[in-house]
Order: structure tokens, then C-alpha cells, then sequence
């Protein structure tokens, strides 16, 4: 791609910029105790971020100063950073599912000074640990108590003291005086071996990335009023960088606050939005549910169906390709849209989106061929919180399913020792905070990232990520095993929602499968396969037979010692309430072999 030419501003300076232009325009929603939207305007989320920040300084904080968000999405998380940032502090934004002792670790290493906290579950487990941490002066919480605890101060009351407050400018000189190229944010990564790092971003790592994601689509996000929805946790840089700071306070476009991750299908119904950005499981998730519903159709409704997917899956190179349909296709798939595509995608709200977007793993081809051959443009991505987090893309024009495109405008992307990608470019971190060791064993010697992660390169320049050097399976034999392909394969089956491949230091593979349940339900029902409940279901010999032949259909393109020899069948999925997720719906391997060690012990036994 072609260099970019990106002046260098802060986010606060990027959001006044908007707040001049945009004036009374709506902003962003939120749901309201009816569960109503209701509009926030630019002017009166300026209005509140000045009277925080104008708080803040009066409560001592000073530029360079920590100050935390320990809260769900909602409007006064940005507010809260919109303030903290605009005051010169830094945001250290902790995800709201986290334990006390994780949200201990990051208070104290961080140094925060002001912690904001959501509702009360996040102030009761940050006044469990207020006294062990000396640097913490106060909490602020979000949500209206009728009794606030000391050391506790009300957001609304904090507004109101801060709009009072004649500072004689020294908010707006604060502004004035940000170094683009200053701290803007730690965020703290998942510790799998050790305690999580403080990733260092600045606000041209952000303010970059976004425009670069908006690069990817020369004109697309000024060509309409746009509307996405915030879903994903705003503690994560994917939903910060692309949807808050990207698609909202660089490109305008009105965001809608979901509830929380389960209300994402009926959010997207009610909010329609026109940019999706999204993780791999919430595609897999619609997919599946859509599959689900076809499976219990009448038959003629199904075989329009199996006749509408013939369809788009001759759509995908016109589509990948940027091409546009012709002769008696092109009036074959506008039939085909019309009568069964459309309707599809209406029913799961996004028949409106202009550009979709998937990170934060791996999405399978299946899953991106389904959306992309219906006339969605789903662009997939690489990324990590240390490119905060973009750094590769397909675009529209050039999608090639299964691959995560090619590198960003000036950045440069090559393959390292080990297959190892490697990634430099303007939006690369800072550095770990207090962590100088770990900073300089991330970059080589010549300034490239090392990302963890194994890629290669296809005859067009794309990359493929073909898994993460740490999840390495090496068998007892000696070979090296990628085990993201193997679940990938497994996850595109109708019937398998969820997969982990076991084998370290082992003879051969095997798998735990969560079964997707509402499709294999269905399917018992149609088989004259009766149950009493999950248990009971998943073993029957009838059921065990069809897992057997799925997983042996997904193995067919992978060599001899990559085959599964056992699997076992779980009656639980996996969620970020019950441990096996994280935040952006990633397995959580250990805790998953910790989690299931006995069954897993036991497909081992000869």
C-alpha cells in the first residue's frame, strides 16, 4: 500500500476536532433503566469529558499520572478516558470480568492513582484491596448508589463539582501541550506463564492505527452517516482503536452501546449496524445459528436455502475480487438475494453492514466464505494489543478467505526464525511499563516485533497465520503440531461449536468437543435419537457415530500424525463466566487442560 501521510495528534486533539464539526449530532447511545436508547451529542460528551478532566486536576492529577478503568462498556467509559487523557494521565483500563487478584496486580504495578469502577461488583472488589495499595487515593463509581462507601465518589457527583470548577484554562493548555508520541494507555496482557505486561501505547499508535484502518477503505466511511455497535470490551485495543477511537472519533460514525456480549444478536437486530467489527466466535455463532434454524425447516425452505449458498458460493470471487456480476448470474444471486439472502441477513441485523471486520483470531475460511458469498465484506485481520493492534488486512478488491491479507500502509511485515512473522511500523508499542527486560527480548535487533505467532506468505503476498509459537504441540515422537488448523477444521462442522486439541509430549492427538448444541439436537430429533438431557445425549452410540464421521471429514487434509485419534464430548460450553474464554473468546488452553485433566487422562489410557 501506498505511505500514508498521518499528522501527528493526540486523541483528545482528534476528538475536539470532531466535537467542532459535529456539534449537536449524536455521538453514541446508550440503553436507559427502560431500555431505550438515548442519544449523547458530541457537544455534551465534550461537555462531560471537560468537566471530569477539569475533576481530576483538582483532585492532583498530573500530566503522566495513572488513572484506571475497571468497568463494562458504557458512555462514561469514554468520558472517563476522554478526561483522563485530556488532563495528560494515562489510561490503564482493566476488563470488568477480572478477579480481585488480578485487578490488584494491575492497580499496584500500574501505580494508579484514581480508579473508576462501573457498578458494584468492581467497587466491592477494589475496596477489598484499597488498603494494600498505597498509590490509590479514591474510586469513582458509575453507576447511582443509595449509599456511597468512604473513599468512594459518585460519577455524577464528580461531573457536576468538575463543571464548577473555573480552571482558567488549564484543561484546554493541558491539551494543548500533549506529546503525540506520550504514553497514552498501559493494557495489560493475559499472563499464561507469568504476571501480565503493561503494554506501552501512545496516542499515535492509536490515532495511526485508526487511520489506518480507515485506509483500508478509501472513502467507504465518509460516504454515509455510519452506525456500529460496542460490544466487544472496551479494555481490549481491538474494540478501543477501531471502533471508539477509528470508526466514532475519527470517522464519525455513531455507536451503539450493547448490554453486554449476550445481547449481541438482539443488539444487532435492533441497532443495524453499517460497520461490524467483531472476533471470530461471534461469526462462528451466527453462522451456526443460522444453520441451526435452516435444519429444522420444512424441506422446500431448505433446499431454497441449499439453492441461495449454491448461489454465493459462486458469488465469493466477485465479491473477493472486487468484480461485478454479469449476465444471467448477476440475476440468479439478485433473485437469490432477494428471496433468501436478504431475509438471512436481516434476521441477524446485518443486512445494513458496508464493511465487517474480524480479529483477534483466527476466522475459519468456512465462516468468512458463508458472509463474504452472501455480499457482506468481511475483511480479516492480525493484530495484537502491541500493534494496537492492527498491523495486516485484506481489503476490499483483494479478500482472500483464510489469510489475514497484507501488511498496513508503512508497515512492514517478514517472516523470522521459526516462521516467526515479524512487524514494524508506526503503531508498534512503546515498550513494556517498568519491564525493560521483556521489551528488548520482544524486538530484534533491527526493530522488528516478534509476535509469537507462526505465518507464511502465498504466491500474492498475503500472510497466513498457522498458529502461536507457544501453543506448539510437540508429540512424543517429535513432531511439531499446529493445533489452531486442526480446530479450525473441527469448528466449521454444522455440529461442533467449541475444540481444543490435546497431545504435548504425547503419541497421538486427541480433542475435547463442545457440540453445537441447538443444530445436534435437532439433528437427535430428526434420527429418532431420544434423550433426557445433555449427558444422556452425548452418549448415545447414534451421536458418537456421527462426531466420528465429522471429525474424520475434517481430518481428510491433514497428513498422518495430525489425526485425531480420540475425542470426548463435553455437555458444558465454554464461556469467559466459567473460565475457558478470555475476554475476546479465545481458549484458554491451560485452563482448559487443568479444567478436564482426568478426561484427559483418560483418553490416553491404551
Amino acid at each position: 500500500m501506498a505511505n500514508l501521510q498521518i499528522g501527528n495528534k493526540s486523541i483528545p486533539v482528534m476528538f475536539r476536532e470532531n466535537v467542532a464539526t459535529r456539534g449537536s449530532a449524536a455521538m453514541c447511545a446508550y440503553r436507559n433503566a427502560e431500555g431505550k436508547f438515548v442519544d449523547i451529542s458530541w457537544l455534551e460528551m465534550d461537555a462531560m469529558s471537560r468537566g471530569l478532566g477539569k475533576y481530576l486536576i483538582s483532585r492532583g492529577i498530573k500530566a503522566g499520572d495513572k488513572v484506571a478503568i475497571f468497568s463494562a462498556n458504557r458512555y462514561e467509559w469514554w468520558v472517563a478516558d476522554l478526561a483522563i487523557l485530556s488532563a495528560g494521565a494515562i489510561n490503564v483500563p482493566v476488563y470488568p470480568t477480572n478477579t480481585t487478584k488480578e485487578t490488584h496486580y494491575i492497580l499496584n504495578d500500574s501505580d494508579a492513582r484514581i480508579c473508576f469502577v462501573g457498578a458494584k461488583e468492581q467497587m466491592q472488589k477494589v475496596l477489598e484491596i484499597i488498603d494494600t495499595l498505597p498509590m490509590l487515593e479514591e474510586i469513582i463509581i458509575f453507576d447511582e448508589l443509595a449509599k456511597v462507601p468512604p473513599k468512594v465518589v459518585a460519577f455524577s457527583n464528580a461531573l457536576e463539582t468538575g463543571k464548577a470548577i473555573n480552571d482558567n484554562g488549564e484543561l484546554d493548555g493541558r491539551v494543548k501541550d500533549i506529546d503525540p508520541n506520550s504514553v497514552a494507555t498501559f493494557i495489560y496482557t493475559s499472563g499464561t506463564t507469568g504476571n501480565p505486561k503493561g503494554v506501552m501505547l501512545s496516542h499515535n499508535n492509536m490515532t495511526t492505527n485508526a487511520e489506518q484502518w480507515k485506509a483500508l477503505t478509501p472513502g467507504v466511511l465518509d460516504s454515509m452517516p455510519h452506525i456500529a455497535l460496542s460490544f466487544l470490551p472496551l479494555s481490549h485495543v481491538f474494540e478501543r482503536t477501531i471502533t471508539y477511537y477509528g470508526a466514532c472519533v475519527s470517522a464519525g460514525a455513531k455507536v451503539y452501546f450493547a448490554k453486554d456480549i449476550t445481547t449481541v444478536l438482539t443488539d444487532m437486530i435492533e441497532v443495524r449496524p453499517t460497520i461490524f467489527a467483531s472476533v471470530p466466535r461471534v461469526f462462528e455463532k451466527m453462522r451456526g445459528g443460522i444453520l441451526a434454524k435452516v435444519g429444522q425447516a420444512p424441506p422446500l425452505k431448505q433446499a431454497l436455502f441449499n439453492w441461495a449458498m449454491g448461489v454465493a458460493k459462486r458469488n465469493l470471487p466477485y465479491i473477493c475480487n472486487g468484480k461485478k456480476r454479469t449476465g444471467l448470474f448477476a440475476l440468479e444471486y439478485a433473485l437469490a438475494y432477494k428471496l433468501i439472502i436478504s431475509k438471512l441477513l436481516h434476521a441477524i441485523g446485518l443486512d445494513r453492514v458496508i464493511i465487517g471486520g474480524s480479529g483477534g483470531g483466527p476466522l475459519s475460511a468456512a465462516d468468512a466464505e458463508f458472509f463474504i458469498g452472501m455480499g457482506m465484506m468481511v475483511l480479516e485481520g492480525f493484530g495484537m494489543t502491541e500493534t494496537s493492534p492492527l498491523a495486516l488486512a485484506n481489503v476490499p478488491g483483494h479478500i482472500r478467505p483464510g489469510t489475514v491479507g497484507k501488511p498496513l500502509t508503512n508497515t512492514q511485515c517478514k517472516i523470522g526464525d521459526g516462521g516467526e512473522l515479524l512487524i514494524k511500523g508506526p503503531q508498534v508499542m512503546l515498550g513494556y511499563y517498568k519491564n525493560d527486560a521483556a521489551t528488548k527480548e520482544t524486538f530484534t535487533s533491527d526493530g522488528f516485533l516478534k509476535t509469537g505467532d507462526i505465518a507464511e506468505i502465498d504466491s500474492e503476498g498475503n500472510f497466513k497465520i498457522t498458529g502461536r509459537i507457544k501453543d506448539l504441540i510437540i508429540t512424543s515422537g517429535g513432531k511439531n503440531i499446529s493445533p489452531q488448523n486442526l480446530e479450525n477444521a473441527l469448528a466449521a462442522s454444522l455440529y461442533i461449536e467449541q475444540a481444543s486439541i490435546i497431545g504435548d509430549n504425547r503419541n497421538y492427538l486427541t480433542a475435547l468437543i463442545v457440540p453445537a448444541f441447538p443444530a445436534l439436537e435437532n439433528w437427535a430429533k430428526q434420527n429418532g435419537v431420544t434423550f433426557a438431557n445433555r449427558e444422556d445425549l452425548v452418549a448415545n452410540p447414534k451421536v458418537k457415530e456421527l462426531y466420528n464421521k465429522d471429525v474424520e471429514d475434517s481430518m481428510q487434509e491433514f497428513g498422518r500424525v495430525e489425526q485425531i485419534k480420540k475425542f470426548h464430548l463435553l455437555t458444558q460450553e465454554w464461556s469467559q463466566d466459567t473460565g475457558e474464554l478470555t475476554p475476546t473468546m479465545k481458549v484458554k488452553r491451560r485452563i482448559v487442560n487443568q479444567k478436564y485433566a482426568q478426561v484427559i487422562e483418560d483418553m490416553y489410557k491404551e
